[in-house]
């Protein structure tokens, strides 16, 4: 049987992030809601197919792909609720419904397809990692 000791290394902290010593936890808690809502994965679609123009239920549906009436109702509704989103109803039979970005929302196309670029950008390495980490491999 072979015991092993523990080694104990000294270890710097690592720098801190630039404006890291700002970090002030109550924006934290602030923003915590609003960044739940738009990095929700349907919120996320919806708005990146909304920024093509506004779009009617069933087209959104169609277009995002797996997801279910119900969540696509209440993603909506969330994005409404907090400005992103606009909902215009035209009084015919039946009513006609169309949902759109509001100058708001238009304002998060940038920032999502910076992280969509981003995340695009490190997909392979990605990929590696969780296969590494599936097999119990340790980063090297």
């Amino acid at each position: 049987m072979t015991i092993e000791r523990e080694r104990i290394v000294e270890v710097s902290a690592p720098a801190e992030p630039e404006g890291a010593a700002d970090h002030n936890p109550a924006a934290c808690s602030r923003v915590a809601p609003i960044l739940q809502r738009i990095g929700d994965k349907w919120s996320i679609l919806i708005v990146m197919t909304l920024a093509g123009g506004p779009r009617r239920f069933n087209e959104l549906k169609r277009q995002i792909g797996g997801i279910s009436q119900r969540m696509l109702t209440l993603a909506l509704r969330g994005l409404e609720r907090d400005g992103l989103v606009s909902r215009h109803v035209t009084p015919t039979i039946p009513p006609r419904v169309d949902y759109a970005l509001t100058e708001l929302g238009m304002s998060l196309r940038a920032p999502m397809m910076t992280i969509g670029a981003w995340a695009n950008e490190h997909y392979d390495t990605i990929q590696d990692a969780r296969a590494r980490f599936d097999r119990g491999e340790k980063e090297a």
